[in-house]
């Protein structure tokens, strides 16, 4: 392995992804580096990641960023959740919300009590129980340290990374920011022995030389895959949709503060509410539908007035067999795309950020260092593609030859079991690199229509009349909580209106 001092880091492409990276590693590590991002104004980004989940906060104060200004700069709205629609079955809808359900023992979650309340007639929807599941139905928000919500954004991606480029590059007022070098890669040199890179060579003959490098460079992976050759692990069998069609529209009504994700016949369909406009998809298999179709389905599916035009996405979901390779480590698309389902895309070019400053090679890059990034990227991948592929699996559609397809489909033998184990005891037990709680499995599993066969006997330690008290009053706490809260709208244009 290369066991030189890292001192030199090249960042190859911008984007969400490029400007991530080099913002926490220029904030962080930056007195001990000299850092250089290489973009093209000439490539575009996919530029459609809109939505998170609550960890970028913690991300944003690791790097001290405001958050006011950062949701005023990218026309962000709050999120609580994501709505599930024609899942389960046609016109059935639930929320996957970020909040805790009811409350929880050592012997079991809330749900095992809601499922003894179920069984006595004597509980109301599962979601009743939760804060933020309530308050995203209400379209209600609030900053409160009296009823603090789990939440995230929705954000204008490409407002983001602009906003991450000013707060980390290179100035008279920030001298030992990020250098950025404009320009396209049109070589990648590796050296003989070791096979490491070495520089990258631009359109101009600039050559750019480096000890480590992140490739950013999206779906094409130039230095990951053209490269290294680390090939690709293809997850197509299990997440069957490999398109997407993208278009914006103006605004039409205020903003809820939740994601929809609405399921066609083909695919699904995501709607993301920012200040200024709103976010518009539609995921979907070619092999059930068409390109032309796709556009028309979501054209004839959306409110407002298109801004742009429908831009179709082709990908592959799955992963590179390898997140580092040698003194490369792959980041955003460029290491593998999963689903936008869940709003884990921006989540884990964090994870796979904060993962590389924890094992940083200072003094050299070790086989051990690259072996550990690597087994915990496996774990948490494998967990997330588990998570979405439960979406697909655990539905009773069968009025299309997609979800027909769904239905019926293998699934990996972890995801088979968790279902199983939920099914015949009311059991959830997280992986190592499960990044969704119990709740969001539990919410998941039960907004699409599998039941419990058993449940946790504890929930029978209070008597009937204690126990209907108990949830009546978890109810109703969440009930008045949410009465005090305002229109997320109106907390919105009072706390962070778009400049």
């Amino acid at each position: 392995m290369n066991t030189s001092k890292i001192q030199k880091v090249v960042i190859a492409g911008g984007g969400t992804a490029g400007w991530m990276s080099a913002a926490a590693l220029s904030k962080l590590l930056g007195k001990n580096l000299d850092i250089t991002l290489v973009e093209s104004d000439e490539i575009s980004t996919v530029g459609v990641g809109e939505a998170t989940i609550p960890p970028i906060r913690t991300f944003h104060k690791l790097l001290g960023i405001n958050e006011q200004e950062l949701m005023k700069a990218t026309q962000a709205t709050f999120k609580l959740g994501i709505g599930f629609e024609n899942w389960g079955q046609k016109d059935d809808s639930y929320i996957h919300s970020f909040g805790m359900t009811g409350k929880e023992c050592w012997a079991g979650e809330f749900h095992h009590f809601w499922l003894h309340g179920k069984q006595k007639g004597i509980a109301s929807d599962f979601g009743d129980y939760c804060l933020e599941l309530q308050a995203a139905k209400a379209a209600k928000f609030a900053l409160s340290q009296h009823t603090p919500l789990n939440f995230a954004y929705h954000l204008d991606a490409t407002l983001y990374a602009k906003y991450l480029r000013d707060f980390c590059e290179k100035s008279e007022t920030n001298p030992a920011g990020v250098n950025r070098i404009e320009g396209k890669i049109s070589q990648v040199n590796k050296h003989a022995c070791s096979g490491n890179i070495s520089e990258l060579i631009l359109e101009s003959g600039q050559i750019i030389e480096g000890d480590l490098f992140i490739d950013c460079t999206g779906f094409i992976g130039l230095l990951i895959e053209k490269a290294l050759h680390t090939g690709y692990e293809d997850w197509s069998h299990w997440l069957p949709c490999d398109s997407a069609v993208a278009v914006q529209t103006k605004s039409v009504s205020p903003a809820i503060p939740y994601t929809r994700s609405i399921a066609h016949d083909s695919g699904w369909q995501w709607r993301i509410p920012l200040q200024h406009r709103v976010g518009n998809g539609l995921v979907f298999c070619s092999r059930y539908i068409s390109d032309n179709a796709a556009i028309d389905t979501l054209l004839s599916n959306i409110e407002g007035e298109t801004i742009n035009q429908p831009r179709v996405i082709k990908f592959k979901t799955g992963r590179r067999r390898k997140g580092w390779n040698k003194n490369c480590i792959a980041l955003g698309l460029a290491s593998g795309f999963i689903e936008p389902l869940e709003s884990t895309s921006i989540h884990l070019i964090m994870t796979g950020i904060i993962r590389l400053m924890r094992l940083f090679p200072f003094d050299g890059i070790t086989q051990t260092g690259i072996d550990e990034y690597n087994s915990k990227l496996t774990s948490e991948l494998n967990s997330i593609r588990d998570f979405i592929v439960l979406h697909y699996k655990v539905t009773d559609r069968e009025d299309s030859q997609f979800w027909q397809h769904c239905k019926n489909m293998e699934i990996p033998e972890s995801l088979q079991h968790k279902i199983d184990l939920f099914k015949e005891t009311g059991r959830v037990f997280l992986d190592d690199g499960d990044i969704f709680r119990v709740d969001s499995w539990t919410q998941v599993m039960l907004g699409q229509g599998l039941m419990p066969q058993q449940y946790h006997q504890i929930a029978q330690v209070m008597g009937d009349n204690e126990f209907k008290q108990f949830l009546a009053s978890l109810k109703s706490s969440v009930d008045n909580a949410v009465e005090q809260l305002p229109d997320h709208q109106a907390f919105i244009d009072k706390y962070c209106p778009a400049s």
